[in-house]
């Protein structure tokens, strides 16, 4: 019998096994490999993590460090600051202690000198004190003055002049010209001279001279005059000057004497100067003749009714310092009936006393 020739396909199942064997072992293959590519790559990415942590874990340390160190820092900055401020002042002070040592350098040599003036000084005084002394032993230092009057002028006045600071105040206005109006008018025009001449103003100048002369040696003077305006006879201000200068208080007696009377009476312009003296006076010794005629301004009529200077009067006291002991010596004058009154309840007030003498005193 003869043979079927068989033809050969190539998918025939034997092939086809032969195919997918093969196929299956390549897929295998893969499996195995991409899993152990997975698993080291797993591997990988944990130690990453791992120092990705580690290294945001420094970074947070680091930024902590760094606040710390900033803090430090500004702490340092403003400590030295401080310290600088400090060192400033203390150059400061270190330079103002030497001015201060210099200053004190030169007021030590200063004083040198003034020790040395002050010992020659006392060194004087005290010659001047015991030839006071030697004078009170003999009777001739109890005055500061000698007054040598005619007749006996112990009278029984009341008035003692005491005190440790003691103030004379002379009327040096136009009525002490003469007692009465008329001669009064007649005199102010008169020269200078003639008027210095005066009775009534001699009179005066003789009273400021008795009282100058009555000064205890151990106390303090200062004479004024006043009319619309107050004038010391020392110096150009009220100041107080010892009695134990007789150059001093015979400075004073000279130029009174070269005065003579002229203008209006504000005795308010007298008190006001009074109250700005320090200390205070121990006695006033006013010597006057009639009430003010003018107040702080100038009258705008030429004649004051005697009403109105009572007024004046008033109005003047209330710059009067109140603890001032007021003596009045008063030289009546024509036409001003009040005065009197007026004077002796100031003096009663402020305890001082009431003087009107003779034409003979002092």
């Amino acid at each position: 019998m003869a043979k079927k020739n068989r033809q050969f396909n190539v998918f025939s199942l034997s092939f086809l096994d032969v195919m997918s064997c093969g196929f299956g072992a390549v897929v295998l293959i893969y499996l195995i490999i991409n899993h152990e590519a997975q698993q080291e790559k797993t591997t990988v990415s944990k130690d990453q993590l791992s120092e990705v942590r580690m290294l945001d874990y420094q970074v947070q340390q680091g930024q902590k460090n760094l606040f710390e160190i900033q803090e430090a820092l500004d702490s340092a900055l403003s400590k030295l600051a401080t310290t600088r401020s400090s060192l400033a002042a203390l150059n400061e002070d270190v330079l103002q202690k030497e001015r201060t040592l210099e200053d004190l350098k030169e007021n030590s040599d200063a004083k040198e000198q003034n020790l040395d003036e002050l010992s020659s000084d006392i060194a004087a005084r005290e010659e001047e004190v015991k030839r006071l002394r030697a004078q009170a032993e003999d009777g001739a230092g109890v005055q500061a003055r000698s007054f040598a009057g005619e007749g006996d002028r112990q009278y029984l006045t009341g008035l003692k002049v005491g005190g440790s600071h003691i103030l004379i105040a002379l009327d040096q206005s136009a009525s002490m010209l003469d007692d009465e109006i008329v001669n009064v008018l007649r005199r102010r025009n008169m020269p200078e001279e003639r008027k210095r001449r005066a009775p009534k103003w001699q009179r005066a100048l003789r009273t400021v001279e008795w009282l100058a002369a009555q000064l205890p040696l151990d106390s303090n003077f200062e004479i004024l005059t006043f009319n619309t305006d107050v004038t010391p006879l020392i110096g150009p201000a009220p100041a107080w000057h010892p009695v134990s200068d007789a150059n001093k208080l015979d400075q004073a007696i000279r130029e009174l004497k070269g005065m003579s009377p002229d203008e209006g009476t504000a005795i308010v312009k007298l008190f006001s100067a009074i109250a700005g003296m320090n200390p205070l006076p121990d006695n006033l010794y006013l010597i006057v003749d009639s009430l003010p005629t003018q107040g702080e301004r100038a009258p705008r009529r030429a004649t004051v009714s005697g009403n109105r200077r009572v007024d004046l009067f008033r109005e003047a006291l209330q710059k009067l310092p109140k603890q001032v002991p007021v003596n009045v010596i008063l030289f009546p004058m024509e036409g001003d009936p009040l005065a009197a009154a007026s004077y002796w309840n100031v003096a009663r007030v402020t305890g001082g006393s009431f003087l009107s003498p003779s034409r003979d005193w002092p």
